[in-house]
C-alpha cells in the first residue's frame, strides 16, 4: 500500500442493507401480529399493555392493521439507530489508527502501539508498557479489521498477550492504585444497573489509574499497567 492509503473497516453494504430493510419489515410484521393478538392478550389480566392493547382492539378494520404495522416499522426503524451505533468501525494509514463506535472516536498514532487484537467482541490497542491506549466493544468482523491491520503493518496478536495476568476483582482487593477500589466498585454499579455509558467512563479513569479491565459475564477481572505478560503472544 501507499503510505496515504487509507483503509475504513465497518458493516458491509449487505449488512446495512438488511439492517435498513430488515428491521422495518420485521417490526411491521410484529406490528401485524399484535394486532391479531390484540383481542386474545386483552383478556388475560396479567399481559402488560393492557391499555394500548385494549385501544388496538377496538379500531375498526383497516384503521387497526394500519396502525399496527406503522407502529411496527417505527420500532424497527429505531432498532437501526440501536445497531448503527453498535457497529465499531476502524479506519487505517500507515501513520494511524482511528477507532469508532457511535460517537465515540479515539484516534492513535502507529508509533504508540505495541498490539492490537481482537478479544471477544472487543478491540483492544495496547501501548508499549501494556496501556490500554483504545477499544470499542461492539458489532465489528474481527478477519477484516486483522486484515487491513496486517496490510498496514500494525503489530496484530491473535490473543490479548496478558490474558493470563487478570485478577478477578473483589471489593476492598489490594495493591491497587490510588482509589481505583472505589472506581471499580461504582464500574460494578453501572454494570449491573446496566449503564454501558457509565461503565465505559469509568473503564477510561481505570487507565488513568493504571488498571486495565476485562468484564466476563458481569465480573471485572483487572491487572496493573507495565507487568509483564504471562501468556504468550
Amino acid at each position: 500500500m501507499q503510505p496515504g492509503d487509507r483503509t475504513i473497516v465497518g458493516p458491509s453494504a449487505a449488512e446495512r442493507a438488511f439492517v435498513w430493510i430488515g428491521f422495518p419489515l420485521v417490526g411491521a410484521g410484529a406490528g401485524w401480529l399484535l394486532k391479531a393478538l390484540a383481542g386474545w392478550a386483552a383478556d388475560l389480566p396479567w399481559f402488560p399493555f393492557q391499555g394500548p392493547l385494549k385501544l388496538l382492539d377496538s379500531l375498526a378494520e383497516p384503521q387497526a392493521t394500519i396502525v399496527s404495522l406503522i407502529l411496527g416499522a417505527i420500532v424497527g426503524v429505531v432498532f437501526i439507530f440501536l445497531a448503527e451505533d453498535d457497529y465499531v468501525i476502524v479506519s487505517a494509514d500507515r501513520e494511524q489508527l482511528i477507532v469508532k463506535r457511535g460517537d465515540e472516536s479515539s484516534t492513535v498514532p502507529r508509533s504508540r502501539i505495541a498490539a492490537v487484537f481482537v478479544d471477544g467482541k472487543r478491540l483492544s490497542l495496547l501501548g508499549r508498557e501494556g496501556e490500554e491506549l483504545a477499544s470499542a466493544s461492539g458489532d465489528l468482523s474481527a478477519q477484516r479489521i486483522r486484515a487491513a491491520l496486517v496490510a498496514h503493518g500494525y503489530p496484530w496478536l491473535d490473543a490479548d498477550p496478558h490474558a493470563g495476568d487478570y485478577r478477578l476483582w473483589v471489593e476492598g482487593t489490594p495493591d491497587l492504585p490510588g482509589n481505583a477500589n472505589a472506581v471499580l466498585s461504582a464500574r460494578a454499579a453501572a454494570i449491573e444497573k446496566d449503564k454501558p455509558g457509565d461503565a465505559a467512563e469509568l473503564r477510561r479513569e481505570l487507565i488513568r489509574l493504571g488498571v486495565v479491565v476485562r468484564d466476563e459475564k458481569k465480573r471485572q477481572y483487572w491487572r496493573r499497567v507495565g507487568e509483564e505478560p504471562t501468556s504468550p503472544a
